[in-house]
């Protein structure tokens, strides 16, 4: 139907008589000649239509932007002075001898280019709403990214395996999406969060090293980078410590972006511990290109006479931080009290703060309402742990420390866009040593800060049972601007050390029997479960606290 596709056509081909098809992505009548700019998937070429080849002009000029078109014509050299740089064809054009039209458009609801589109449009007309640029170009992208995984994963000796989806519930971070069973009334087949039940099994078989581009569904609240259904790349390995898994996922990484963008990222990333990451920037996943930091004023604020700060610096579970904003003394009232509220979403009460007008004057030089409640070494010592300057503003969280954390580091990424303070690029690292366990005060026990399966550092079974929140897993979080984009754990492989976790975690062993029937059968040393039990296995990334979309996960075998 088609001899060339629009964006192979360039100057090699000039003289030469060729077919194209595609889409009237625009029309122009300059003068009695009309000119198409005729795309398909390739790229845009542009048509000419003269009055001199009849059929083919009339037929152009009736032509509205989206006929479906098929034209045959000479290709030859564009007019001095009219070529397109920006176009891969922007030196050639295509003489119409001949314009048929395969299909006609209505008027258009919208039109390609236009940015500013209502969503609710853009769905009910989504066959024209992925025509566009924007969209072809990330539906490209796309497979791109996928197809260099798979070239990376494969020559690494990892197997693609697809895992069913019509499977059993497991115990995750959000409802199940159920299907209802023909042959079983009543029953329900669950739509899988992810992978996890199955990719242990091909661990325990010994495949050893298996990838899936998985399909994943979750029943929960949409959030800005969440949506019910979404694809991750989910990744198992044997016989591997965290160096080798996270050096194997660094260079994938690393891979992909110099293939699909070429861009070639830092090496090797960063790595920063949890405690660190949250002391530093409020979160464990800090957007490295805002330089801005949180500083640690807690010890300094538990003799002050303000019970605002008095009162967490004097708590153990409490925190106090200050977070400098360089030349914020330029922050309007109006915009500081946008920030208040802004803060109040993560559950701080409000947003005390400084302004530094002149440090040499001292107190003088100072503006606050809380300025009159701090004694003078406490102000001096505060204005020299922040490094203030003139025209600085000084923002403070006080209260418990999850929400001193969470409150300054959702503002420290705020300030970060909202002032331009956010540099160009891309600033991956690896956030390490997360705490093993968290204390779930309203029930009040432990629970697993990523699932029950993930390693601890320390095999002592008595530190587990004594001292649950001192102990650190051996997982990882990959990070990338601010966000997580991978994570993952080793697995335990020692039934006393499985046995010492339920144990911090109060899980007993009809339980355990219950809901990890599964697991524990296949180890060597397992626990003595009926030969019909079954059991479920938890997400690599929580039943107790949501992960993101993306996973690299490690386990040794258990059988």
């Amino acid at each position: 139907m088609r001899s060339h596709e629009c964006e192979n056509v360039d100057v090699s081909l000039i003289d030469e008589r060729i077919t194209v098809c595609g889409w009237a992505h625009r029309r122009r009548d300059h003068g009695g000649v009309i000119f198409i700019d005729l795309r398909d998937r390739s790229g845009l070429l542009q048509v000419v239509a003269d009055p001199d080849e009849r059929q083919a002009f009339e037929t152009a000029d009736a032509t509205r932007n989206e006929y479906v078109l098929r034209v045959h014509g000479r290709v030859r050299r564009r007019p001095a002075g009219t070529e397109n740089p920006d176009l891969a064809t922007g030196a050639v054009e295509l003489y119409a001898h001949a314009v048929e039209v395969l299909n006609r458009a209505e008027a258009l609801p919208f039109q390609l280019d236009e940015d500013d589109v209502n969503e609710a449009v853009r769905l009910k007309y989504r066959y024209l709403d992925l025509r566009r640029d924007g969209m072809h170009g990330r539906l490209r992208l796309r497979h791109r990214v996928i197809k260099a995984l798979r070239a990376f994963l494969d020559e690494r000796g990892f197997v693609e395996i697809e895992t069913p989806m019509l499977t059993r519930s497991t115990p995750e971070g959000a409802r199940d999406y159920l299907v209802p069973s023909r042959t079983h009334a009543g029953r329900f087949f669950a739509l899988p969060q992810s992978p996890q039940l199955f990719k242990q099994l091909l661990m325990v078989s010994g495949f050893e090293r298996y990838y899936q581009i998985a399909r994943c569904f979750r029943d929960e609240d949409l959030r800005a980078d969440r949506q019910p259904e979404f694809t991750q790349l989910d990744i198992e390995t044997s016989f591997m410590e965290e160096d080798g898994i996270m050096g194997l996922m660094e260079s994938l990484i690393s891979d992909l972006f110099r293939t699909v963008l070429s861009v070639e990222l830092p090496a090797p990333f960063p790595r920063i511990s949890y405690a660190e990451a949250v002391s530093r920037f409020g979160s464990d996943r800090p957007d490295l290109r805002i330089e801005l930091e949180l500083v640690e004023v807690t010890e300094l604020m538990r003799a002050v006479e303000f019970k605002v700060f008095s009162g967490p610096a004097n708590s153990k579970t409490g925190r106090v931080a200050a977070l400098p904003l360089p030349e914020g003394g330029a922050l309007t009232r109006q915009q500081i009290d946008a920030y208040t509220e802004f803060v109040k979403q993560f559950g701080a009460k409000g947003l005390a703060y400084i302004k530094v007008n002149n440090r040499a004057q001292g107190r003088d030089g100072l503006q606050s309402p809380i300025l009159k409640f701090l004694p003078d070494e406490v102000v001096t010592e505060l204005l020299e742990r922040c490094r203030a300057a003139d025209g600085d503003l000084i923002f403070f969280g006080a209260d418990e420390a999850p929400i001193v954390n969470e409150s300054l580091g959702a503002l420290r990424t705020r300030l970060g866009q909202d002032l331009g303070l956010v540099r160009e690029g891309w600033q991956p690292l690896w956030v390490v040593d997360f705490p093993m366990f968290e204390h779930d005060a309203e029930n009040g026990r432990w629970v697993s800060l990523h699932h029950p399966f993930t390693a601890p550092q320390t095999t002592d079974e008595e530190r587990l049972a004594s001292d649950p929140g001192g102990v650190l897993s051996r997982a990882y979080d990959m990070v990338l601007n601010g966000a997580e984009i991978g994570g993952g754990s080793i697995r335990i492989h020692q039934r006393e050390v499985q046995y010492g976790v339920f144990q911090a975690l109060g899980i007993d062993e009809q339980e355990a029997r219950e809901k990890f029937g599964f697991l524990l059968e296949a180890h060597p040393r397992r626990y003595r479960l009926p030969e019909d039990a079954e059991g479920i296995m938890p997400d690599d990334r929580g039943t107790q606290r949501r992960r993101s979309p993306a996973a690299a996960g490690t386990a040794h075998p258990v059988a």
